[in-house]
């Protein structure tokens, strides 16, 4: 899988953190972790969970493809280059700010985002100015959508299909599904939610996320 290697995230939370005024401590507050964690990640040093990114990108008033598009916007022409599959969370979806990426993506041109346990994005897809992610997901054995277990909640509205392995969506407080190939969900993102993979062999999907 080619990645693009970009500027660190981490910078451009911090530049939307300090635009809108939050300190360490208050978006810490809001997004449910410590300001220590929050650091951590915009220092490039921790890797957020999926719940994790969402909450920081609500707090401060942004989308996901916000700030991948401001990584994408510091990278210079030459910075780019391929790394292997092993994508940390500094390495964004997406090879330039404004592309279309399309109609057609081959298998080796894909561009993926590594988060906390291993979870993996890698994007199918890119039509500005409709605000979708277009994902293969791949959640590998034990990998979870947050690693304290709790639920996420952001903004738009969640569509997916399983490929292959097993996966556990909790939705709302009380119910637990086990999704299996074949088997696809759908639901506004406003639910509480989370996915784990309790399997031996990793879980994949293709999931379309509005936001």
């Amino acid at each position: 899988m080619a990645i693009v290697e970009l500027p660190s995230l981490g910078d451009h939370i911090r530049d939307a953190r300090l635009h809108r005024g939050f300190s360490l401590r208050a978006l810490a507050g809001e997004v449910g972790v410590s300001a220590s964690m929050i650091s951590q990640i915009e220092n490039g040093k921790s890797q957020p969970s999926v719940s994790t990114l969402y909450a920081i990108t609500t707090a401060l008033g942004i989308s996901i493809q916000d700030l991948f598009d401001s990584a994408l916007q510091a990278l210079p022409e030459s910075g780019q280059r391929a790394v292997g599959d092993s994508a940390s969370v500094l390495s964004a979806l997406g090879s330039s700010r404004g592309r279309r990426i399309g109609p057609v993506v081959r298998r080796g041109d894909r561009t993926g985002l590594t988060l906390d346990t291993g979870v993996v994005w890698e994007r199918l897809g890119e039509l500005p100015p409709h605000s979708v992610d277009f994902l293969l997901v791949t959640y590998p054995p034990g990998g979870t959508s947050s690693s304290t277990g709790g639920l996420m909640r952001h903004s738009g509205a969640e569509f997916g299909y399983l490929l292959s392995g097993e996966l556990v969506l909790a939705l709302g407080f009380a119910e637990e599904i086990r999704l299996g190939p074949g088997d696809s969900f759908s639901f506004e993102s406003t639910t509480p939610h989370s996915y784990r993979n309790e399997g031996a062999v990793p879980a994949v999907g293709v999931w379309f996320v509005l936001e």
